[in-house]
């Protein structure tokens, strides 16, 4: 406990589900921790209070993740309010609503996707680099569709693969500043609305692959990401964290 004592953190998507869990993740380790969302005051606020509980300070910020105005806007809160942004991690995302194989997408829809799971992570990384110093860090959260098929997948998966090269080119440019950028990727997590949006069997028969026993859950991924998030990781850069249970090891 304690590795971010002083710290602060902004987690976009952090009302719930994984961004959720990465904001209590961090604040139990001591992080004063802003939080996005776009819609559910009431699910942010009850986010908040649950923040405060643990002894930090806690904010949440509404704001439109797609919109590169609203995006330097919300940077600009959460560093203004803490003085200081150590930790950005870009987890809000869409896509899942509206599932659709690559050939039957509409483009409308393709935009969106990009504007918040490509668009939004970019936009906050320049801007929260006026308030990042060194030994700052940049997490993204990635998808194993993004190398390989799922299905009706393609916009969040073809979203999530610009996004893991993104990551490799902000790690090489921003490493020198002492800022490390990497990405966690998690297998099909439970307890999301995401996961609520796909088909119960699907969702069981993968579940009983699984190496591990069981499926992933948000305090899992939270666990990563405070790892790459800590001092502990200072020397890695530019990778991309796997957490599937082993599932990936199967090549099915």
């Amino acid at each position: 406990m304690g590795h971010f004592d002083g710290k602060s953190a902004l987690v976009t998507g952090g009302t719930r589900g994984i961004g959720k869990a990465i904001a209590l993740r961090l604040a139990r380790d001591g992080a004063n921790v802003a939080i996005n969302y776009s819609r559910s005051k009431e699910a942010a606020d009850a986010a908040v209070a649950e923040l405060q509980a643990l002894g930090v300070d806690a904010v949440a910020i509404q704001s439109d993740v797609g919109d590169r105005e609203a995006v330097f806007e919300m940077v600009r809160q959460a560093g203004d309010r803490f003085g200081r942004i150590d930790v950005l991690v870009n987890s809000a995302a869409r896509g899942l609503e509206r599932p659709r194989a690559a050939i039957d997408s509409l483009p409308k829809h393709l935009r969106h996707t990009m504007d918040v799971n490509l668009f939004g992570p970019w936009f906050a990384a320049q801007a929260s680099l006026k308030y990042m110093t060194q030994g700052g860090a940049i997490i993204n959260m990635m998808s194993p569709g993004s190398d390989r098929y799922l299905p009706k997948y393609a916009p969040v998966g073809v979203s999530k693969g610009a996004l893991e090269s993104l990551t490799i080119y902000l790690a090489v440019e921003l490493a020198p500043r002492g800022i490390r950028v990497n990405a966690v990727s998690a297998g099909l997590v439970a307890d999301t609305d995401g996961v609520r949006m796909l088909d119960g069997e699907m969702v069981e028969a993968y579940g009983a692959k699984i190496p591990a026993g069981r499926h992933v859950s948000p305090a899992d991924v939270a666990e990563a990401v405070a790892f790459l998030a800590s001092d502990a990781a200072s020397m890695v850069v530019g990778q991309t964290l796997l957490v599937d249970g082993g599932y990936a090891l199967l090549g099915t």
